[in-house]
């Protein structure tokens, strides 16, 4: 029986307690929440018992593997704790926020031996897996340019996230679409530029970035340029813009998963994702993929899919996006 520990039960420690329940073999043995109403929350939707830290956590329940689920910036103490003790680890992306914070999660999760998942978990997402597929098929030819857009709507930073001042749609959002065209254009970032901007969501009382714009140049020598936005309407069809593109030399591809083909009209234009919550008896979705192939390869010990050296790497490029924006210079993400 595989024992997992869930670090954080809010709504993503919760939706991973319950996937795993699905899982054979796997037993979710309790989360540590340092919010006693959070906690409780959790502990009636799932039945999993809540200890006060992760320490408290890793002592009662002697965990296999553990999964972190803690506002991004939150990362540092619980990863390098967990890695030093040899547990296994899937940690939501981004790794941490900072290059020190994830070369110290990374050192530790080296020195301890355990295995590493970073949450990228548009791995899982059939649309982006299958234009990976295409494009490392070569169909395509070889990459020329990409974009990505990953935005939301207000209702994240100023009613969904209690800690959006101490993130960014540059955090919060573009890891994600940086995995996914590191991962399409099979490559590393070479270089970054990049422009933001904020002022509106100060004015509403949540003092971060509204708008981040990068340019990307990759080490295969493919362009990207990648969009983040905390400041869409909430009236809009949704409080996720998600589209992404890839142009080769034989071809291009392109992908909208803001509807992921549906739409609801009442009073107002809605985007519906059938890919999450639950069908049947079954939880879908790619979090819910994610943290489930994450149980069986450590199960059978199959690939875990992008680890601590990737989780690393991403995040020395969205520490170049901050400071290519804040200088108005080119910066690599190996200067940093």
């Amino acid at each position: 029986m595989l024992t997992v520990g869930i670090v954080g039960a809010g709504l993503r420690g919760q939706l991973f307690a319950r996937a795993l329940a699905d899982v054979p073999g796997v037993r979710v043995a309790g989360f540590a929440e340092p919010s006693a109403q959070t906690g409780e929350a959790a502990s009636g939707a799932t039945g999993v018992p809540v200890h006060p830290d992760h320490r408290a956590l890793l002592a009662a329940t002697s965990p296999d593997a553990v999964i972190i689920a803690t506002p991004d910036f939150a990362h540092r103490e619980v990863a390098v704790d967990v890695a030093g003790a040899g547990i296994d680890l899937l940690i939501e992306k981004p790794l941490a926020t900072t290059v020190e914070d994830a070369t110290l999660i990374a050192d530790a999760v080296r020195a301890g031996g355990g295995r590493c998942l970073v949450g990228f978990e548009n791995r899982w997402n059939p649309h982006a897996h299958r234009a990976h597929e295409v494009v490392a098929s070569g169909s395509l030819g070889s990459p020329i340019t990409s974009h990505a857009t990953l935005s939301n709507s207000f209702f994240v930073p100023t009613r969904m996230l209690a800690w959006a001042e101490r993130s960014s749609p540059a955090w919060f959002l573009m890891p994600h679409t940086v995995d996914l065209l590191m991962w399409l254009n099979d490559s590393a970032v070479a270089s970054v530029r990049a422009v933001s901007s904020r002022g509106v969501l100060a004015a509403r009382g949540v003092d971060t970035e509204d708008v981040v714009h990068a340019l990307i140049a990759f080490a295969n020598g493919a362009t990207a340029n990648l969009t983040s936005a905390w400041v869409l309407p909430d009236a809009g069809e949704g409080i996720v813009d998600f589209r992404f593109g890839v142009v080769g030399t034989e071809g291009s591809i392109t992908a909208d998963l803001s509807h992921q083909g549906l739409s609801v009209v009442t009073d107002r234009t809605r985007s519906e994702w059938p890919l999450s919550g639950t069908i049947g008896r079954s939880q879908v979705g790619p979090a819910v993929w994610m943290v489930e192939h994450f149980a069986r390869a450590l199960i059978d010990g199959g690939d875990l899919g992008p680890g601590v050296d990737h989780g690393l790497a991403v995040t020395r490029v969205i520490c170049a996006v901050e400071q290519a924006a804040s200088t108005g210079r080119s910066v690599s993400p190996d200067e940093l």
